[in-house]
Parts: structure tokens; C-alpha cells; sequence
């Protein structure tokens, strides 16, 4: 506890001096200074301050890997299902999806619609095996009768990138709210959250990463439940008129419900299509949930939980990027001397708390916003760190000798290791649209968990060599098409064209995975293939039935 509180003195000293370094002169960047909020800062400050004593509590109960990864498994599944709506309704899902509706109009309608359609995917295929046949993290059933080695390497690898892709998406989330509210340089905000999030996961583990989701995901279902409330009330509690008006003063309003101008080739609409629907299943920080749960019934619940309240949050982010139309973009006090929005188009939620409640209603929006990225990062790192410290270390490089004291002095040095990286990549990704950077994390998830898991669980056929090859197939053409494509190529290395010439590859890198694993699976005559074919058997029947699931992980 002391070094939690020393640390926490150290960043508020930091944070402090830079507030009011920041307050005295310009802001370097696209934000302009704004009046310090002071009702904003306190709201910060109060939930800080509670979340570290969630942690001090939970730090107190977390003593065995089971504690550190998966809170023992005394999680509800109500309690998990909201946990998991915390975990997955993030910046890009408050930030990113209403300022894509502010500026897109029905394109980020369909676009954060899109966002729920891989829910099914979790609840009918993936929650219940996932929780009979693993332990701590997916690639428990991902190796479940396949090399040890080789294909937790794999998994640990997609998981990683794929953490490191979404961490980038909260972190400019949190850099530019930090940074619009508080006149903070947009570098030491990114750090302030890094240090939260290291504190968060480093002493509390997940039973402190649950509770805090769990608060993040009520603080948040309540607060833009109220915002939209109040925007609607100008309206006659009218979507319909909120629509209307929206049209007549967009600056595109001849387009701005016509679909296609968002995405104007079919080949990244499939691709993003396809990321979104079978993202969800291979994202690490949401497969990991499902181990927190005492039973399969449980983990069913929890999906079933998560997915109402995940609808019902997306269809108030819809009406949010409406009202902000009309309220926010034709109010020049939210708008810079180009007409553009202050802080760009991710505050554009932020700026209608303002319009409608004032700063009062403005502060508490800034601070649940800030409680949605701490969440989603702490649970970001955690999968990372168990990424590194379960799958590469306990059962890669000691064969499964690893002691738990050694697994969790490993892991909570993986979380400093994972902290850095993140401030790192968020002050490099400063500009990127939050919502475009998830789906990038998602198409990940797509191309290299998503196909291995499913092919294990459903796939009689797998072998751990079309595995190893459909994987790395996946993992490496989605990084490179992701390179060489719009989005790095142009936009962060500064060249004049992309080389690969769709933003969303998703579409190719899929069919690379499952096909290279079909390919060298089918023909794959070696008596290792033959075993695990054989082995398939036996894994069906307890992923069904969770019969001799009671915590072995069968390698």
C-alpha cells in the first residue's frame, strides 16, 4: 500500500506542475487551452482515488496465480457480464463511435452497429467450451491437444499485438480528454494513465480489474443515459427531429444519410465486416473473462449480461452523435477558428455534456470517460501480461515448472514492460481516429486467435502444423497489410501512397489463416497429426459437458 500511495504522490506532483505549467501558456498541437475544470478535476481525483482502494482491497486477497489471473473464479456471472460490457465498451466505443456519427452521420450508425455483431459469435459458439477447457487465458484451449510449445508461442504472440494495437486507441482516447479539460500537455497525460494502469494491474490483479470495470461499466451506462436524456429533451425526446435538424445543418447534408461515403470500396467493407464479426472471439482481454466464472452455466450468463447492456450502450452512442450535430457543431464555442471541433472529432461527446448540463454535468462526463479508458487499458495489460508470464514463461520456457511465485513476479514485470510500450504508442498514434485503431485490433484478433481457437474447439482435423502455419499466415499478412497500407504507410511514415491499397485487409489475412491451417492440417500424415486428430474426441466431450475440466489443462 505505502508503495501504491507513493507512487500516486509522485504522479499528482508531475501532474500538477504540468497542469499549471500548461495553464500559463499555449498548448502545443491541435488542442487549444480551455478554462481549467475544476469540477472535472475533482470527479478525476475521486475516482482515482477509489479505484486505488478497490486495488489496496483486492491487493489483500490476491496471493495465488489463480487470485492474479482470474480472481480465483468467485466472479458472478452478472458480475462478469457487467465486467465484460466495461471492458469492451471503451474509448472508441464512447469517443471514437459518437464522433464518428458526428461526422459521418449514417455510416458511423452502421458502423457502431457493427460493433455488437460478433456478441453472437460468443454466446453460441465460443463462451462454454471456452470455459470447460481452459484455465487462465485462451491458449490454454488453443494447445489444448496440440504442441505445448509452438502453439503458445503463437498465441502468445497474437495476443500481444493485438493488446498493443488496442491499448494505442485508449491511450489517445485518454491523452486527448486529459488534454482538452485540463490544458495538460497531451505527453504527460498519456503517461498519468500509464501509471494508473500499472498500479491497477501490478498490485490488484483481476479480482481489482473486475471491480473496476464493474464500476466503469455503471458509471458509464448512467452517465450517457442522462446525456442523452438531456439532449433529447430539446427535442421533444423526438429522434426523429433530432435527425431532422442534424441533416439541415451538417455540412454534408445532401450525404449525411446515404450510405458508402465512409468506406467507399466493397473490398474493405467485407473486410471490416469480417473483423468485427469474429474480432470479439479472439480479442485476449474478453477471452480471459470467461476464466473468472465458476462454470460453463456462468460463462454463458455473463455473455448473455454483456450483451444487453453492450446494445443498449451503442444505441445511446448513436442518438449521442446526432445531438452533437446539432448542439455541439453549429455552437462556436466548441468549434476552433476552421470550423473544426475542439480536441477533434473524439470530444465531440464530450463537448454536448457541456451543452447541455454545463460544466458540473461536463466534469463528471470527463471523469466517467476517464474511468472507461482506465478500465479497458487494466484489462488490456493484464491479458498482455499473461500473455508473457503464463503462456511464453510457465509453459514455453520452463515447460510447465514454473513456480506461481515465479509466474507472478513475471507477470507484473511484463505489465511495467507492457506500460511503457503503450505511453509509447499512444504518443506515436497522437492523431489516429480511436474507433479506426480498434478496428485495426480487431482484424487482428480476427486473422490470428479467432481462427486458431475456433479450428481447435470445432475442427476435428487440426494439427499443430496447420495451426503453426494458418496462424503466423494470419498474424504476419494482417501486420503487413496494416504497414504497408493507408493507415502507417501515409499517415505515420509519411509517404505519398500505400503500397497495399485497402485500409481494412481483414478479408485476406482470414482466408490466409484458415486456409493455410486447412492446407497443412489435411495434409499433415505424421503419427503426431494422427494423435491429436484422435485427441479430438475427448476435448469434445469436455468442452461439452466440462466433465475433468476442474483445472487441468491437458497438454
Amino acid at each position: 500500500m505505502s508503495r501504491i500511495l507513493s507512487t500516486l504522490a509522485a504522479s499528482a506532483t508531475v501532474f500538477a506542475a504540468s497542469a499549471a505549467h500548461a495553464a500559463g501558456g499555449a498548448i502545443s498541437g491541435e488542442v487549444q487551452r480551455q478554462p481549467v475544470n475544476t469540477s472535472a478535476i475533482v470527479m478525476f481525483m475521486i475516482f482515482v482515488l477509489a479505484t486505488l482502494g478497490i486495488t489496496w482491497w483486492a491487493s489483500k486477497r490476491t496471493s495465488s496465480a489463480s487470485d492474479f489471473y482470474t480472481a480465483g473464479g468467485g466472479i458472478t456471472g452478472f458480475q462478469n457480464g457487467l465486467a465484460i460490457a466495461g471492458d469492451y465498451m471503451s474509448a472508441a466505443a464512447f469517443l471514437g463511435l459518437s464522433g464518428m456519427v458526428y461526422a459521418k452521420g449514417y455510416d458511423g450508425l452502421i458502423y457502431t452497429v457493427s460493433f455488437l455483431m460478433g456478441w453472437p459469435v460468443m454466446l453460441f459458439l465460443i463462451a462454454e467450451r471456452l470455459r470447460n477447457l481452459g484455465k487462465y487465458t485462451f491458449a490454454d484451449v488453443a494447445s489444448f491437444r496440440l504442441a505445448r510449445v509452438p502453439v503458445r508461442s503463437l498465441a502468445a504472440t497474437g495476443s500481444l499485438v493485438t493488446v498493443c494495437l488496442y491499448l494505442i486507441a485508449q491511450m489517445v482516447g485518454a491523452g486527448k480528454l486529459i488534454q482538452l479539460l485540463f490544458g495538460l500537455d497531451y505527453a504527460y497525460a498519456v503517461i498519468l494513465v500509464g501509471v494508473l494502469m500499472t498500479l491497477y494491474v501490478l498490485f490488484g490483479g483481476m479480482l481489482a480489474t473486475t471491480w473496476v470495470q464493474i464500476i466503469k461499466a455503471c458509471m458509464l451506462l448512467g452517465g450517457v443515459t442522462v446525456l442523452v436524456g438531456l439532449a433529447m429533451a430539446k427535442f421533444g425526446f423526438s429522434p426523429e427531429a433530432v435527425v431532422a435538424k442534424a441533416v439541415s445543418v451538417h455540412a454534408m447534408h445532401d450525404k449525411i444519410m446515404k450510405p458508402g461515403g465512409l468506406i467507399t470500396d466493397p473490398i474493405s467493407a467485407i473486410s471490416l465486416s469480417l473483423a468485427l464479426i469474429c474480432g470479439p472471439a479472439g480479442l485476449p482481454h474478453i477471452l480471459m473473462r470467461f476464466f473468472t466464472v465458476a462454470d460453463a452455466k456462468a460463462a454463458r450468463k455473463s455473455v448473455f449480461y454483456a450483451t444487453g447492456f453492450i446494445g443498449y450502450f451503442f444505441m445511446l452512442t448513436v442518438m449521442l452523435g446526432f445531438c452533437a450535430i446539432v448542439l455541439v457543431g453549429t455552437n462556436p464555442e466548441f468549434l476552433d477558428a476552421s470550423g473544426k471541433i475542439l480536441g477533434g472529432g473524439n470530444m465531440a461527446a464530450i463537448h454536448l455534456a457541456k451543452a447541455v448540463g454545463g460544466n458540473l454535468f461536463l466534469g463528471f462526463i470527463s471523469a466517467v470517460a476517464f474511468a472507461t479508458i482506465l478500465a479497458v487499458v487494466a484489462g488490456l495489460t493484464l491479458a498482455g501480461a499473461s500473455a508473457v508470464s503464463h503462456d511464453l514463461y510457465a509453459n514455453v520456457f520452463c515447460h510447465g515448472r514454473a513456480t506461481e511465485k515465479q509466474e507472478i513476479l513475471v507477470s507484473r514485470v511484463a505489465v511495467l514492460a507492457l506500460s511503457a510500450i503503450a505511453i509509447t504508442l499512444g504518443m506515436l498514434f497522437e492523431n489516429q481516429n480511436v474507433a479506426f485503431m480498434v478496428s485495426l485490433a480487431f482484424a487482428m484478433a480476427a486473422s490470428v486467435n479467432f481462427p486458431i481457437l475456433a479450428a481447435s474447439m470445432f475442427w476435428k482435423g487440426l494439427t499443430t502444423r496447420g495451426a503453426l502455419v494458418g496462424g503466423f499466415a494470419g498474424l504476419i499478412s494482417s501486420l503487413t497489410f496494416v504497414i504497408l497500407g493507408p493507415t502507417v504507410w501515409v499517415a505515420v511514415l509519411k509517404n505519398p501512397a500505400p503500397i497495399f491499397p485497402f485500409e481494412h485487409s481483414a478479408l485476406f489475412s482470414i482466408v490466409l489463416a484458415f486456409g493455410g491451417t486447412w492446407l497443412f492440417s489435411v495434409t499433415d500424415n505424421s503419427e503426431r497429426g494422427k494423435a491429436e486428430r484422435g485427441a479430438f474426441l475427448f476435448q469434445y466431450v469436455r468442452s461439452e459437458t466440462g466433465i475433468g475440466a476442474e483445472g487441468a489443462v491437458a497438454h
